[in-house]
């Protein structure tokens, strides 16, 4: 491109990151950008109802593709309202580019309208927070940002670009392709982290693997399962990351962590090396003590950053690389290496760990109260989502019993909050993950209260015909905080009780589809018509309002 305006030119270097989609509210700080839109139609500018909305969107879009999604919003309150989001972002190491039109630089530092240190607010929260001085920085300001945000440990960035930078011109510069200003080549391991990764392997008589996001960014789950079944490595997934490998695998057991498997748990404090793969071992993981991860228990870390090797729990061997890079040395290390004989007893102990999972996630079908207790709720899920299914799970009490119950076959299909914990997460996401994957189903699961928190975007995805479906379980409580009210504070009850509307009308409302369903025996067809309604929908189900799921722990509060 040359000599065109700063909003053509900001439009030509996000096509050529091959952005599609653009989340926000119109604003004037930035109709330069916007513009461009009218006449070139190669990019959607997804106009939401508000900015959190958007940042969520945008996260979505990125955990579902791999590849930077972008938020264009106005200054002050526009950008602020990003906050949230851009925190979920942060903590799910996605490549979430928000972008905001500022006051006019001449204006800074005079307290001018709308006029926020937004540089610092967003520093904690993204890998960079940065803004363009001149229009003639802007392309070396945009590559500089979808550097830092592609790079290593993926990761959010923040560009203000004040008014008056975007009303001027972008001269003689080219939009050029992403590998001309970042590399696309992934980190390679040590031939001799190797070699010892492979001696300790070894010597193991209870391996385990654990399986993080790392290998999903990677793209590495099928390497992850070879090399379980080339060595006779049980697996468990780290909280959140269900998808990262088959869940039907007969060597998966479950996920380990808050709202996960006991009886992965029961792995991990059984194993004797731990091969940690793609996770820094975060708070919801473990909780960073000794009730999964035994002090005697050998660690294995790998990490495409060195922040978070060896953060919490002393290791064996630290390998800063590419989880898939990792993963493909191990396989050539381990490939004339002999199974022990002595691993057979650890492989049929985990299988009968993974047998009584499923055996006792069955047996659920046996709970027949009414209302319907959420348990039920997913095991109904289960027969009826389809494989390709991409669930978004929102914080919250009921959304949390199904990080045990769901079952994944591919990645890139189970996107939750992490350990951001954000409320309002689940449905928002579920759009932005149809926009990047529309050929799939799409799957949002609220509690009451959380879908309220972002509700308002129903009325985004009518308009721009985007058919996710939202499962909303009403207890009509902030259940996980009615919970620990429940078991340390003797059930008295202060802030937990909350009203609702019927959200099957609410939908209606909206001009989407909406269902309500009391019965265990309806939940199967229902989700059916909703998937294929061709629609956005809505569908409520009733759950019974005094069914928690258990605090972390009976010791220690606010966990």
């Amino acid at each position: 491109m040359a000599d065109m305006n700063s909003g053509q030119a900001v439009i030509e270097l996000l096509k050529a990151e091959h952005i599609r989609h653009i989340f926000g509210i119109v604003g004037s700080t930035f109709l330069d950008v916007l513009d461009v839109l009218y006449d070139d139609k190669s990019i959607e500018y997804i106009n939401v109802r508000h900015e959190q909305g958007a940042a969520f969107m945008a996260d979505g879009m990125a955990r579902v593709t791999g590849l930077p999604a972008v938020c264009l919003v106005t200054s002050g309150p526009g950008a602020t309202n990003l906050l949230t989001g851009i925190a979920s972002a942060y903590v799910g190491h996605s490549p979430v580019v928000a972008i905001s039109g500022g006051p006019p630089f001449g204006h800074y530092y005079k307290d001018a309208f709308q006029e926020l240190d937004l540089i610092s607010m967003f520093k904690p929260v993204t890998k960079l927070a940065i803004q363009v001085n001149k229009p003639e920085r802007i392309p070396e300001i945009l590559h500089y940002a979808m550097r830092t945000a592609m790079t290593g440990r993926k990761g959010p960035v923040f560009i203000d670009i004040p008014r008056d930078v975007l009303n001027g011109h972008v001269l003689q510069t080219e939009a050029t392709a992403p590998g001309t200003y970042r590399s696309d080549y992934p980190s390679l391991p040590h031939p001799e982290g190797i070699r010892q990764a492979v001696q300790l392997l070894r010597q193991a008589e209870r391996p385990l693997m654990l399986v993080g996001g790392g290998v999903t960014w990677a793209g590495a789950s099928d390497l992850a399962v070879r090399l379980s079944e080339q060595y006779a490595l049980p697996m468990i997934t780290a909280y959140g990351r269900n998808d990262a490998v088959p869940n039907s695998h007969p060597h998966y057991i479950g996920p380990l962590g808050r709202a996960g498997a006991a009886e992965a748990a029961a792995a991990c404090r059984r194993s004797d090396v731990l091969l940690v793969v793609g996770s820094r071992l975060g708070n919801f993981t473990t909780y960073y003590d000794q009730r999964y991860i035994q002090p005697g228990t050998r660690i294995i870390q790998i990490d495409i950053d060195s922040r978070d090797i060896a953060r919490t729990y002393p290791v064996a061997l630290a390998l800063q690389a590419d989880a898939g890079e990792a993963l493909t040395a191990l396989l050539e290390g381990l490939s004339q290496e002999r199974v022990p004989a002595s691993r057979a007893a650890w492989m049929q102990e985990t299988a009968d760990l993974r047998a009584t999972r499923l055996t006792r996630l069955d047996n659920e079908t046996n709970l027949s109260t009414m209302p319907l207790k959420p348990q039920r709720v997913y095991v109904e899920l289960r027969k009826v989502l389809p494989p390709d299914t991409i669930v978004t799970l929102d914080a919250g009490a009921a959304p949390a019993y199904g990080y045990d119950r769901l079952q994944f076959s591919h990645p890139r299909t189970f996107f939750t909050p992490l350990d951001l914990g954000g409320l309002g997460f689940a449905f928002p996401v579920a759009l932005g993950a149809k926009l990047g994957r529309p050929e799939a189903p799409v799957l949002a699961i609220h509690g009451d209260g959380g879908f309220l928190m972002n509700s308002q975007e129903i009325e985004t995805a009518v308009r721009h015909q985007i058919n996710a479906v939202t499962l909303v379980m009403n207890n009509n409580c902030w259940g996980s905080e009615k919970a620990y009210q429940k078991h340390f504070y003797n059930e008295r009850y202060v802030g937990a009780d909350i009203g609702n509307p019927r959200y099957d009308k609410f939908a209606e409302l909206f001009g989407a589809k909406g269902y309500y369903v009391e019965h265990a025996d309806q939940i199967g067809d229902t989700m059916r018509a909703a998937l294929q309604c061709g629609k956005p929908a809505i569908v409520e189900i009733p759950i019974d309002p005094d069914e928690f799921p258990a605090p972390a722990t009976a010791s220690r509060r606010g966990e």
